[in-house]
């Protein structure tokens, strides 16, 4: 189930690649051999994943952190 994602203020994000708009669907994150299902925005042709900067330096730095103390 895709759906195409846009921003709060209702721009789409699009692949700078393949130049089509990217769609919300659930992508792996593994980072030290943890692996955690997550919505995210994605290219439906290339793959390509874009992280919001918000997510990236707070939940995501946050539970790389927690993994790294473990």
């Amino acid at each position: 189930m895709n759906a195409q994602a846009a921003s709060p203020e209702g721009e789409k994000w699009w692949c700078g690649k393949c130049r089509v708009p990217l769609d919300m669907g659930k992508v792996n994150v593994s980072y030290l051999g943890s692996s955690f299902p997550v919505d995210l925005l994605k290219c439906p042709r290339c793959g390509l994943v874009f992280v919001p900067e918000e997510l990236a330096l707070g939940r995501m730095a946050e539970v790389e952190r927690l993994l790294e103390d473990k």
